[in-house]
């Protein structure tokens, strides 16, 4: 039997359908990418905000079709779109044989059995449960890095966000086990690990009684294999001296955080339900850069959201413009059903919210191509990435390239590479995200 799957959305999910295909695999299934020789197709959603749910819906109406008229004898899907749609998609889409929750992923191999014996199965477990460590994954992203999912949920409870909805109250997943797992995936080959989570910063508290990520990273730093660990997720207020001491003195541990701070508006954040004040954020982000001054500080922002005046984006404007961060990316505001933002006055036109998403990226262009090429003339090194197809040319990502949301590093050199291969290069020049080395000898 040939399954088809297809995971959408955050690298979070990429995980548990990393798990689903370990799981799958253990029971003899194989794996195909073309639907139309598919048994079975599996579709792992997001809903996280409207771009994300509606091509999580146009996915299911199109791999339905296949289900009717292909060879494909059982549609699944899981995910969030899932967990909180789990009735609407049933009973409107009559194509879907099965739907699991966001905590039920370990119930595949059984669902697909099921759903291919004819029945319409429903597999939803708590939402506050941790799934158990099902003792590996199928890596789908090269094999020389991987995610490692450090908690699951959230408690913090922003006023635009589903999430605590759909994936429970913030569960750390217990140190042993992460150490296992990341152990695992050393021995096949991984290289950089990415720690990620709905929040890594707060990692410990409910297990341990205390934030235990810089602990985590220093015995993740000892693992044997592992060359890379990148901290995702990191909520700006929960970042402590002891994580900045760590990120700083441990080498394996990339001078590289990602802090989703949403705004700088004070009267927007509180709206948010954030914890921050504009200067709580400039504090800590001139904490860090004054502590590891070669940081790369990613940020992502929503633009338009409910109440948010010409005056608050202007102050978001000039903020960024101040902050000048080495990558950044903005969202449009997405009203979500059950929000309490999606009943708040004063929602903004769609226009207006992407203009004002234009503006931002804009600004952050110009700053993203200045620091580019200020990178002329250092040393650095690369992680490759693959082979530029009918050229004498690399791919690469430096410390400050997360892989999919960052930019690459071109390399120009006859030497033969391998993906997963560490290369020490000089900059030579920019391509506006993008730059160009040569190998040094």
């Amino acid at each position: 039997m040939k399954i088809l799957f297809i995971s959408l959305g955050c690298d979070k999910n990429l995980v548990d359908s990393e798990v689903m295909l370990k799981l799958l695999e253990e029971k003899g299934y194989q794996f195909t990418d073309d639907e139309a020789e598919a048994d079975v197709i599996v579709i792992n959603t997001c809903c996280f905000i409207g771009d994300a749910k509606e091509e999580s819906v146009n996915t299911i109406l199109e791999m339905a079709e296949y289900r009717k008229s292909g060879s494909c004898k059982a549609l699944i899907v899981t995910g969030c779109l899932a967990q909180r749609y789990q009735k609407e998609i049933l009973d409107e889409i009559e194509e879907v044989d099965a739907v699991l929750g966001t905590a039920s992923y370990d119930a595949i191999a059984e669902t697909v059995e099921k759903a291919l014996g004819g029945q319409k199965e429903q597999h939803f477990e708590s939402i506050d449960r941790l799934v158990p460590d099902q003792g590996g994954r199928v890596l789908t992203t090269g094999g020389h890095y991987a995610y490692l999912k450090i908690a699951e949920g959230c408690d913090k409870r922003c006023t635009y966000c589903i999430i605590p909805k759909l994936r429970g109250h913030f569960r750390s997943v217990p140190e042993e086990q992460l150490l296992a797992e990341a152990q695992r995936l050393a021995e096949q080959g991984v290289k950089e690990l990415i720690l990620v989570a709905q929040e890594t910063t707060v990692y410990g508290v409910d297990l341990y009684g205390e934030k235990r990520l810089p602990q985590l990273l220093t015995k993740l730093a000892r693992i044997p294999g592992i060359r890379w660990i990148r901290v995702q997720y990191c909520y700006p207020e929960e970042i402590t001296e002891e994580l900045i001491q760590v990120i700083k003195s441990e080498p394996k541990v990339c001078h590289y955080l990602d802090l989703p701070i949403q705004h700088a508006s004070d009267r927007i954040l509180k709206r948010m339900g954030r914890r921050t004040t504009q200067a709580d954020l400039r504090r800590i982000i001139g904490r860090l850069r004054e502590e590891i001054p070669d940081i790369c500080l990613r940020t992502t922002l929503i633009s338009g959201f409910p109440g948010e005046t010409e005056d608050d984006h202007e102050e978001l404007m000039r903020f960024v413009d101040d902050c000048e961060f080495d990558r950044l990316g903005v969202f449009p505001y997405s009203a979500e059903e059950d929000t309490p933002a999606a009943s708040m006055p004063d929602q903004i036109p769609e226009e207006v919210k992407e203009e004002r998403r234009a503006e931002l990226m804009e600004l952050q262009q110009e700053i993203a191509f200045e620091k580019a090429e200020e990178m002329a003339g250092r040393e650095l090194t690369v992680m490759i990435e693959g082979k530029v197809a009918d050229e004498n040319a690399y791919v690469g990502r430096t410390y400050k390239d997360a892989p999919g949301v960052d930019g690459y590093l071109f390399l120009n050199t006859d030497e033969t590479l391998m993906s997963g291969d560490f290369a020490r290069v000089r900059v030579t020049g920019a391509l506006e995200y993008d730059l160009i080395g040569e190998l040094i000898e």
